[in-house]
Parts: C-alpha cells; structure tokens; sequence
C-alpha cells in the first residue's frame, strides 16, 4: 500500500527537497516578522475533513517556546509534528513517524532541537552529578579515569530515559571535548537521527529506497532561525 505512494529516486529527492526550502522560507519570513499564516481558514479546514497529505514530519522538543508550524510559517495540514521533551525517541514516537513515512507518504523528516533546551540542561546536569559521584574517592589522575572507564555503560543502564537518550549525547559531546549547551544540542540532534535510522526498520528501508530524506536542524529562541546541521 505504502508503495504506491512513492515515486522515483529523482522525483522523491526534488520533493523533499522543495519541501524543505518551503519550510525554510516560511521560517524566514517568520523570523523577518512577516509571516503569512498560509492555510489556515475555513477553505483549508474543510478541504482537509476527510484526508491530509503533509510534505514533513517532524520531530521536535515540547518546549513551548518551539512550536514547529509557527516557526516554519505553515498551515493546516503541511507538517506532522511529533513532539517530547529534548525530542528523546520511545515506541510511541518511532510508531508515530513510521506511520508518516509509510502510510502518508512523507518524504522528508526533520529533527529539530533547539537553543536553551531544557531537556539538554538537566541531562548535563544529571551528568556532572554521575561524574562526580563515581570520581569522589579517587585520590589521582589514574584512579579518576578507572572510575570514569565504563561511565558510558553506567548512562545507558540508568532507570531514567533522559539520562539514556539525551545524557548519552552529553557523553559524546565531552568524549569529543566539546563542552557548550550549543555543542551538546547539536550532538544530540545528530544522536537522534541516528536511533532513528538504527530503531526503525520501516524508516532504514524508505531511506535505503530512496523514499526519505532525514534532516537536523537547531532552532535559535533569539533570532527565530533555524540552523541547517550538516554531518
């Protein structure tokens, strides 16, 4: 079923593609302050009573501050919006976005963690807290780095999913010395794409077709822009 709702390698790329510059657009003019707040009256309500095809999914944090359909300037219907704390990934979201993908037909997800993300800050937070637990005793340099050894196990064994999902980006964001809240977004963006693609087998299959395009993206609070990542 899904299958009919996809075209060729080509077409699919020109339509992920152009989705996302009109994404893109929109956000520009949101961020100018010149939104035009496209479909999103009577006509378009009652157009889309009985079907929607939306040109995105995404996946984005909860915080308030970061409602995709604003900051992209879209209407009713243009994007299928997932959304958590720190953007983390359960059964719920992975059947959500794979429903996007393989029953609506989208072709284009995007990832979208943002500036000052709360989510990012306690999961630093519960970090440090870890890493000066299990360095209290240590008396040398020698002795921190055994106690530190198989932090990256402690995290992935921990009864928090904060601490499993976003806390095991802050690990990879040091274990790469990057220290700010800006790098530590941005790793996580990136560590999210990549469960996807390794969680979902509908999602790994679209892509290995050539039915999908994955973007990540970071949205500034104080400019209004999304920042386009690359990897």
């Amino acid at each position: 079923m899904a299958d009919e709702l996809f075209v060729d390698q080509n077409e699919v790329e020109g339509t992920a593609s152009g989705a996302w510059s009109r994404m893109l657009a929109g956000n520009r003019r949101f961020a100018e302050g010149k939104p035009e707040h496209p479909n999103r009256g009577a006509e378009a309500r009652a157009a889309l009573v009985d079907t929607h095809a939306p040109e995105a999914a995404v996946l984005s944090c909860s915080d308030a501050r970061v409602s995709p359909d604003i900051i992209f300037d879209s209407g009713l219907g243009d994007l299928f919006t997932v959304r958590t704390a720190g953007q983390i990934i359960d059964e719920a979201v992975l059947a959500s976005l794979e429903y996007a993908v393989t029953v609506l037909g989208v072709r284009l997800l995007v990832v979208l963690g943002h500036q000052n993300c709360g989510a990012i800050k306690q999961a630093s937070k519960d970090y440090e807290a870890l890493l000066h637990e299990l360095t209290a005793d240590a008396e040398d340099s020698l002795m921190t780095a055994d106690s530190i050894a198989d932090i990256d196990e402690r995290i992935c064994a921990s009864d928090s999913l904060m601490m499993r999902t976003v806390g095991f980006s802050i690990w990879q964001a040091h274990e790469s010395e990057l220290e700010s809240s800006e790098d530590f977004e941005r790793v996580h963006i990136a560590r999210t794409i990549e469960l996807l693609v390794e969680q979902s087998e509908a999602i790994q299959q679209a892509l290995a077709s050539d039915k999908l395009m994955i973007v990540g993206a970071r949205y500034q609070l104080d400019s209004g822009k999304v920042e386009v990542l690359s990897f």
